[in-house]
Protein backbone atom coordinates (compact mmCIF):
# COMPACT_ATOMS: atom_id res chain seq x y z
CA UNK A 1 0.00 0.00 0.00
CA UNK A 2 1.49 3.32 -1.19
CA UNK A 3 1.95 6.19 1.76
CA UNK A 4 -0.04 9.20 0.71
CA UNK A 5 1.75 12.38 1.65
CA UNK A 6 -40.81 22.56 32.66
CA UNK A 7 -39.17 26.89 31.82
CA UNK A 8 -39.66 29.18 28.75
CA UNK A 9 -37.58 27.82 25.75
CA UNK A 10 -35.15 29.74 24.14
CA UNK A 11 -36.32 31.67 20.70
CA UNK A 12 -33.49 29.55 19.24
CA UNK A 13 -34.83 26.22 19.97
CA UNK A 14 -38.23 27.33 19.46
CA UNK A 15 -37.92 28.40 15.80
CA UNK A 16 -36.47 24.51 15.57
CA UNK A 17 -39.93 22.62 17.47
CA UNK A 18 -41.94 20.46 14.84
CA UNK A 19 -45.38 19.25 16.43
CA UNK A 20 -46.62 16.20 15.57
CA UNK A 21 -48.43 13.36 17.09
CA UNK A 22 -47.81 8.33 15.51
CA UNK A 23 -48.17 5.32 12.87
CA UNK A 24 -45.53 2.55 12.40
CA UNK A 25 -42.34 2.01 14.03
CA UNK A 26 -39.34 0.33 12.05
CA UNK A 27 -37.32 -2.86 12.62
CA UNK A 28 -33.88 -4.09 13.11
CA UNK A 29 -31.77 -3.91 9.65
CA UNK A 30 -33.66 -1.40 8.19
CA UNK A 31 -37.19 -2.75 7.54
CA UNK A 32 -40.35 -1.27 8.69
CA UNK A 33 -42.57 -2.87 10.76
CA UNK A 34 -46.51 -2.24 12.08
CA UNK A 35 -45.80 -1.04 15.82
CA UNK A 36 -48.60 -1.50 18.47
CA UNK A 37 -48.80 1.61 19.86
CA UNK A 38 -51.13 2.44 22.85
CA UNK A 39 -53.91 0.32 23.95
CA UNK A 40 -54.97 2.31 27.21
CA UNK A 41 -57.31 4.21 25.17
CA UNK A 42 -55.86 7.93 26.70
CA UNK A 43 -53.57 9.87 24.69
CA UNK A 44 -49.99 9.94 25.74
CA UNK A 45 -48.26 12.98 25.66
CA UNK A 46 -45.18 12.42 24.31
CA UNK A 47 -41.63 14.90 24.00
CA UNK A 48 -39.12 13.95 22.30
CA UNK A 49 -35.64 15.63 22.13
CA UNK A 50 -33.40 14.90 19.28
CA UNK A 51 -30.01 16.06 17.15
CA UNK A 52 -31.01 18.08 14.05
CA UNK A 53 -32.73 15.73 11.31
CA UNK A 54 -30.04 16.93 8.77
CA UNK A 55 -26.80 16.11 10.27
CA UNK A 56 -26.69 13.03 8.69
CA UNK A 57 -28.40 9.70 7.27
CA UNK A 58 -28.53 8.42 10.05
CA UNK A 59 -30.20 10.70 12.03
CA UNK A 60 -32.72 11.47 8.95
CA UNK A 61 -33.75 7.80 9.25
CA UNK A 62 -33.83 7.79 12.71
CA UNK A 63 -36.12 10.75 12.98
CA UNK A 64 -38.26 9.43 9.89
CA UNK A 65 -38.74 6.49 11.98
CA UNK A 66 -39.62 8.54 15.02
CA UNK A 67 -41.96 10.73 13.35
CA UNK A 68 -44.22 7.45 11.92
CA UNK A 69 -44.41 6.22 15.95
CA UNK A 70 -44.90 9.60 17.00
CA UNK A 71 -45.72 11.88 14.68
CA UNK A 72 -48.99 13.24 13.19
CA UNK A 73 -51.57 10.93 11.67
CA UNK A 74 -51.28 8.30 14.16
CA UNK A 75 -53.70 5.70 15.37
CA UNK A 76 -51.83 4.39 18.45
CA UNK A 77 -53.02 7.40 20.99
CA UNK A 78 -49.15 9.62 21.09
CA UNK A 79 -49.47 12.72 20.98
CA UNK A 80 -45.94 13.53 20.57
CA UNK A 81 -43.89 17.10 20.00
CA UNK A 82 -40.37 17.35 18.51
CA UNK A 83 -37.54 19.84 19.59
CA UNK A 84 -34.13 19.36 17.92
CA UNK A 85 -30.91 20.97 18.40
CA UNK A 86 -27.19 19.62 18.82
CA UNK A 87 -26.11 21.82 21.58
CA UNK A 88 -27.06 20.98 25.40
CA UNK A 89 -28.02 23.52 26.21
CA UNK A 90 -30.76 23.95 23.67
CA UNK A 91 -31.84 20.64 24.08
CA UNK A 92 -32.12 21.10 28.23
CA UNK A 93 -34.04 24.14 27.47
CA UNK A 94 -36.60 22.03 25.19
CA UNK A 95 -36.55 19.45 27.91
CA UNK A 96 -37.43 21.83 30.78
CA UNK A 97 -40.39 23.13 28.49
CA UNK A 98 -41.86 19.16 27.70
CA UNK A 99 -41.91 19.05 31.49
CA UNK A 100 -43.80 22.66 32.09
CA UNK A 101 -46.24 21.64 29.73
CA UNK A 102 -47.60 18.64 31.50
CA UNK A 103 -45.60 15.56 29.31
CA UNK A 104 -45.99 12.10 30.07
CA UNK A 105 -42.74 11.03 28.74
CA UNK A 106 -39.83 12.50 27.76
CA UNK A 107 -37.53 11.36 25.14
CA UNK A 108 -34.01 12.03 24.76
CA UNK A 109 -31.08 11.90 22.27
CA UNK A 110 -28.63 13.56 24.27
CA UNK A 111 -26.45 15.82 22.10
CA UNK A 112 -23.81 15.25 25.34
CA UNK A 113 -23.38 12.97 27.79
CA UNK A 114 -23.08 15.49 30.67
CA UNK A 115 -25.31 18.12 32.29
CA UNK A 116 -28.31 16.30 32.57
CA UNK A 117 -29.28 16.06 35.90
CA UNK A 118 -30.97 18.60 37.06
CA UNK A 119 -33.58 18.87 34.36
CA UNK A 120 -34.16 14.88 34.53
CA UNK A 121 -34.72 15.56 38.72
CA UNK A 122 -37.04 18.05 37.33
CA UNK A 123 -38.41 15.46 35.21
CA UNK A 124 -39.10 12.75 37.98
CA UNK A 125 -40.39 15.23 41.02
CA UNK A 126 -43.24 16.30 37.87
CA UNK A 127 -43.93 12.33 37.10
CA UNK A 128 -42.42 12.42 33.76
CA UNK A 129 -41.07 8.89 32.38
CA UNK A 130 -37.88 9.58 30.98
CA UNK A 131 -36.50 7.51 28.24
CA UNK A 132 -33.17 7.76 26.65
CA UNK A 133 -32.70 6.05 23.13
CA UNK A 134 -29.58 6.40 20.78
CA UNK A 135 -27.20 7.86 23.20
CA UNK A 136 -26.19 6.86 26.77
CA UNK A 137 -25.86 9.94 29.45
CA UNK A 138 -23.82 10.46 32.51
CA UNK A 139 -27.03 10.91 34.85
CA UNK A 140 -27.85 8.41 37.92
CA UNK A 141 -29.69 5.51 36.36
CA UNK A 142 -32.88 5.82 38.91
CA UNK A 143 -33.55 9.10 37.29
CA UNK A 144 -34.98 7.52 33.44
CA UNK A 145 -36.86 4.55 33.15
CA UNK A 146 -34.98 3.06 30.12
CA UNK A 147 -32.14 3.28 27.54
CA UNK A 148 -32.43 2.47 24.14
CA UNK A 149 -29.16 2.39 22.19
CA UNK A 150 -26.16 1.36 20.85
CA UNK A 151 -22.83 -0.08 22.31
CA UNK A 152 -20.74 2.72 20.63
CA UNK A 153 -17.71 1.60 23.04
CA UNK A 154 -18.39 -1.73 20.96
CA UNK A 155 -19.21 -0.19 17.67
CA UNK A 156 -15.55 1.72 18.03
CA UNK A 157 -13.97 -2.00 18.99
CA UNK A 158 -15.27 -3.84 16.17
CA UNK A 159 -13.83 -1.37 13.95
CA UNK A 160 -10.58 -0.85 15.27
CA UNK A 161 -9.99 -4.45 15.51
CA UNK A 162 -11.07 -4.90 11.86
CA UNK A 163 -8.54 -2.37 11.06
CA UNK A 164 -6.04 -3.85 12.76
CA UNK A 165 -6.55 -7.62 11.48
CA UNK A 166 -5.73 -5.98 7.89
CA UNK A 167 -2.11 -6.08 8.89
CA UNK A 168 -1.20 -3.20 7.13
CA UNK A 169 2.66 -2.44 6.88
CA UNK A 170 2.00 0.79 8.58
CA UNK A 171 -0.89 3.03 9.99
CA UNK A 172 -1.01 6.11 9.51
CA UNK A 173 -5.01 7.75 10.41
CA UNK A 174 -6.43 10.78 9.66
CA UNK A 175 -9.52 10.17 12.18
CA UNK A 176 -12.46 12.46 11.67
CA UNK A 177 -14.48 12.99 14.66
CA UNK A 178 -17.90 13.47 15.40
CA UNK A 179 -19.37 16.04 17.45
CA UNK A 180 -17.42 16.10 20.58
CA UNK A 181 -19.01 14.81 24.11
CA UNK A 182 -21.70 12.58 21.99
CA UNK A 183 -21.45 8.77 22.76
CA UNK A 184 -21.07 7.97 19.30
CA UNK A 185 -18.34 10.52 19.42
CA UNK A 186 -16.36 9.10 22.76
CA UNK A 187 -17.04 5.35 21.84
CA UNK A 188 -16.01 5.26 18.29
CA UNK A 189 -12.73 7.61 18.84
CA UNK A 190 -11.97 5.84 22.46
CA UNK A 191 -11.73 2.56 20.92
CA UNK A 192 -9.44 3.35 17.95
CA UNK A 193 -7.19 5.84 20.75
CA UNK A 194 -6.77 2.66 22.53
CA UNK A 195 -5.81 0.60 19.55
CA UNK A 196 -3.49 3.15 18.01
CA UNK A 197 -1.45 4.03 21.42
CA UNK A 198 -1.30 -0.10 21.93
CA UNK A 199 0.26 -0.78 18.32
CA UNK A 200 2.16 2.45 18.24
CA UNK A 201 -0.25 3.80 14.85
CA UNK A 202 0.68 6.98 13.90
CA UNK A 203 -2.47 9.75 13.99
CA UNK A 204 -1.41 11.69 11.43
CA UNK A 205 -4.72 14.34 12.39
CA UNK A 206 -7.34 14.04 14.88
CA UNK A 207 -10.18 16.89 14.18
CA UNK A 208 -13.92 17.15 14.67
CA UNK A 209 -15.77 17.49 11.27
CA UNK A 210 -19.09 17.16 13.43
CA UNK A 211 -20.47 14.53 11.31
CA UNK A 212 -20.79 17.13 8.52
CA UNK A 213 -19.31 15.77 4.75
CA UNK A 214 -18.18 19.35 3.93
CA UNK A 215 -16.11 20.05 6.66
CA UNK A 216 -14.40 16.70 6.70
CA UNK A 217 -13.58 17.02 3.14
CA UNK A 218 -11.33 20.50 3.90
CA UNK A 219 -10.14 18.42 6.78
CA UNK A 220 -8.45 15.88 4.40
CA UNK A 221 -7.62 18.67 1.68
CA UNK A 222 -5.66 20.45 4.18
CA UNK A 223 -3.46 17.10 4.99
CA UNK A 224 -3.05 16.20 1.64
CA UNK A 225 -1.77 19.90 0.81
CA UNK A 226 0.55 19.70 4.12
CA UNK A 227 2.03 16.35 1.77
CA UNK A 228 1.97 14.72 4.66
CA UNK A 229 1.45 10.70 4.39
CA UNK A 230 -1.42 9.04 5.55
CA UNK A 231 -3.12 5.29 4.62
CA UNK A 232 -6.21 5.39 6.48
CA UNK A 233 -9.23 7.43 6.72
CA UNK A 234 -11.43 6.51 10.04
CA UNK A 235 -14.44 8.58 10.00
CA UNK A 236 -17.20 8.38 12.71
CA UNK A 237 -19.67 8.51 10.48
CA UNK A 238 -20.79 7.81 6.59
CA UNK A 239 -21.20 11.43 6.17
CA UNK A 240 -17.58 12.57 6.70
CA UNK A 241 -16.18 9.19 5.34
CA UNK A 242 -17.91 10.64 1.82
CA UNK A 243 -16.40 13.62 2.47
CA UNK A 244 -12.91 12.56 2.91
CA UNK A 245 -13.13 10.80 -0.07
CA UNK A 246 -14.08 13.52 -2.12
CA UNK A 247 -10.99 14.93 -1.23
CA UNK A 248 -8.89 11.84 -2.08
CA UNK A 249 -10.95 12.38 -5.60
CA UNK A 250 -10.22 15.63 -6.12
CA UNK A 251 -6.51 14.52 -5.78
CA UNK A 252 -6.37 11.45 -7.64
CA UNK A 253 -5.84 9.50 -4.99
CA UNK A 254 -6.90 5.66 -4.86
CA UNK A 255 -9.42 4.16 -1.97
CA UNK A 256 -10.58 1.02 -1.42
CA UNK A 257 -9.98 -2.73 -1.28
CA UNK A 258 -6.24 -3.18 -2.52
CA UNK A 259 -5.77 0.80 -2.85
CA UNK A 260 -3.81 3.35 -1.79
CA UNK A 261 -6.01 4.95 1.20
CA UNK A 262 -8.63 2.42 3.24
CA UNK A 263 -11.64 3.98 4.47
CA UNK A 264 -13.83 3.53 7.40
CA UNK A 265 -17.26 5.10 7.65
CA UNK A 266 -20.21 4.45 10.66
CA UNK A 267 -24.15 3.98 10.60
CA UNK A 268 -24.73 1.80 7.22
CA UNK A 269 -26.26 4.29 4.95
CA UNK A 270 -27.55 2.00 2.02
CA UNK A 271 -25.67 4.47 -0.29
CA UNK A 272 -22.17 4.24 2.06
CA UNK A 273 -22.65 0.09 1.80
CA UNK A 274 -22.97 -0.03 -2.10
CA UNK A 275 -19.40 2.03 -1.92
CA UNK A 276 -18.30 -1.17 0.46
CA UNK A 277 -19.96 -3.14 -2.86
CA UNK A 278 -18.11 -1.66 -5.37
CA UNK A 279 -14.86 -1.85 -3.58
CA UNK A 280 -14.81 1.73 -2.68
CA UNK A 281 -14.69 1.54 0.84
CA UNK A 282 -13.13 -0.75 3.06
CA UNK A 283 -15.90 -0.95 6.17
CA UNK A 284 -18.68 0.35 7.88
CA UNK A 285 -20.14 -0.23 11.30
CA UNK A 286 -23.60 -0.33 11.71
CA UNK A 287 -25.63 1.88 14.30
CA UNK A 288 -29.23 1.11 14.36
CA UNK A 289 -31.65 3.85 14.10
CA UNK A 290 -34.50 2.43 14.23
CA UNK A 291 -35.54 2.73 17.67
CA UNK A 292 -39.13 3.45 17.90
CA UNK A 293 -40.27 0.42 18.00
CA UNK A 294 -38.73 -0.29 21.33
CA UNK A 295 -40.02 2.69 22.69
CA UNK A 296 -43.32 2.35 22.20
CA UNK A 297 -42.71 -1.55 23.54
CA UNK A 298 -41.57 -0.02 26.84
CA UNK A 299 -43.75 2.98 27.37
CA UNK A 300 -46.63 0.39 26.76
CA UNK A 301 -45.34 -1.82 29.42
CA UNK A 302 -45.23 1.27 31.84
CA UNK A 303 -48.26 2.25 30.99
CA UNK A 304 -49.73 -1.32 32.12
CA UNK A 305 -48.03 -1.47 35.42
CA UNK A 306 -45.31 -3.10 34.79
CA UNK A 307 -41.46 -3.71 35.94
CA UNK A 308 -38.90 -3.52 33.13
CA UNK A 309 -36.13 -6.78 33.20
CA UNK A 310 -33.71 -4.36 31.77
CA UNK A 311 -33.42 -0.89 32.16
CA UNK A 312 -30.64 -0.65 29.46
CA UNK A 313 -31.62 -2.34 25.90
CA UNK A 314 -29.03 -2.82 23.22
CA UNK A 315 -29.25 -3.63 19.69
CA UNK A 316 -27.20 -6.25 18.30
CA UNK A 317 -25.31 -4.22 15.15
CA UNK A 318 -22.74 -5.35 12.13
CA UNK A 319 -19.68 -4.38 10.89
CA UNK A 320 -19.69 -4.56 7.07
CA UNK A 321 -16.06 -5.55 5.49
CA UNK A 322 -15.86 -4.64 1.39
CA UNK A 323 -14.43 -8.40 0.52
CA UNK A 324 -17.67 -10.01 2.02
CA UNK A 325 -20.95 -7.69 1.67
CA UNK A 326 -23.67 -8.83 -0.55
CA UNK A 327 -26.34 -6.83 -2.35
CA UNK A 328 -28.64 -8.55 0.79
CA UNK A 329 -27.01 -6.71 3.12
CA UNK A 330 -27.26 -3.52 1.68
CA UNK A 331 -30.94 -4.57 1.01
CA UNK A 332 -31.37 -5.62 4.48
CA UNK A 333 -29.38 -3.53 5.96
CA UNK A 334 -28.98 -0.25 4.41
CA UNK A 335 -30.85 3.11 6.06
Amino acid sequence: MRKIGKKILAATVAATMLLGAVGCGGAKGGEATTAGGNDSGKEIKVGIINNDPNESGYRTANDKDLKAMFGEGNTNGYKGDFAYSLKNDEQIAAAQKFIQDGVDYLLLSAADTAGWDSVLKDAQDAGVQVILFDRTIDADPSLYAASIVSDMDKEGEKAATWLKDQNLDEYKIIHLQGVMGSAAQQGRSGALDQMAKDNGWTIVTQQTAEWNAEKAQQIVQSVIDSGDSFNVIYAENDDMAKGAVAALDKANISHGVGKDVVVIGFDCNKWALEELLKGNWNYDGQCNPFQAKYIDEVIKKLEAGETLTEKTIIMDEKGFDATTITQDDVDNFGI
